[in-house]
């Protein structure tokens, strides 16, 4: 385990070089959170209580999706194109060959990148709309715990997804194709563009059931405080669930992967 913490810190250390381009994404989050805001604004004047949050509660789910957006990759930007690269080039058979786990290796580095950008793209955007709008902000750090489970386990949902989709390259000329599937369904099912609790009927439930609600429609209602006590433990089952199922199936890809390798190798 101490291997995976150091791998861990090394991602950490990895994006935390990158001193511009986080300030340009810092600039680019708080420029698209006041778009929203104020798109928002003008669409809970004309139907307050929209989607059961009321106007503050609605601010603050986009300035929290501003915070989540890299933090849990729902557009990509993490370890996957690095993946599928190795994948296409054959470096992969020496990843496969090292006495490290390939799952385990890239999610200690993908940890390590989603708790830089929690701080170094996160905390300034939210803060920065809670100084423009009245947002619906706890004030019980058991409130805020209880949201950082809730982000750590979408940030696994996140890593489990596009893990199983990177490893996608072994069988595929190109993966590219399906990575950017993969990143629409995260920024249309997760809630990012509007509360999942606003798609109406058969779509609404199916979308909340999806493993991409997990990192953000989740975390923002346990911060917003619409889940507690029982309410609470089903979400983090929801998510942790999510996560061993995908988690579980990047798994046998990266055997069937493995076994790939060996034959070809032999």
């Amino acid at each position: 385990m101490r291997l995976y913490a150091v791998v861990a810190a090394g991602g950490f250390r990895r994006y935390a070089t990158y001193r511009v381009a986080t300030a340009a994404g810092m600039v680019t989050n708080v420029v698209f959170g006041f778009i929203l805001a104020y798109t928002y604004i003008a669409l809970w004047e004309q139907r307050p209580g929209l989607g059961g949050y009321d106007l503050p509660q609605a601010l603050t789910y986009v300035w929290l999706g501003q915070a989540l957006l890299m933090t849990c990759a729902m557009m990509g930007g993490g370890f996957e194109d690095e993946l599928m690269e190795r994948i296409r080039s054959g470096g992969i058979a020496v990843d496969l060959y090292r006495p490290v786990d390939l799952q385990l290796w890239w999610l200690a580095s993908d940890l390590g990148r989603a708790a830089f950008h929690l701080v170094g793209r996160g905390v300034v955007p939210l803060a920065l709309g809670a100084l423009a709008f009245e947002l619906a902000l706890p004030v019980s750090p058991l409130t805020w715990l209880a949201f950082l489970v809730s982000a750590a386990l979408g940030v696994l949902v996140s890593f489990a997804v596009r893990f199983a989709v990177a490893l996608s390259a072994f069988w595929l000329l190109d993966g590219a194709g399906v990575l950017q599937l993969s990143w629409l369904a995260g920024l249309f099912f997760s809630g990012m563009l509007l509360p999942l609790t606003l798609f109406p009927g058969l779509l609404g439930e199916a979308a909340r059931a999806l493993p991409w609600s997990s990192l953000l429609q989740v975390p923002a209602d346990v911060l917003l405080g619409k889940v507690t006590g029982w309410e609470l433990a089903r979400a983090y089952a929801f998510q942790g669930g999510w996560a061993l199922v995908l988690l579980g199936a990047g798994r046998v890809l990266q055997s069937a992967a493995t076994r790939r390798v060996v034959v070809q190798g032999g």
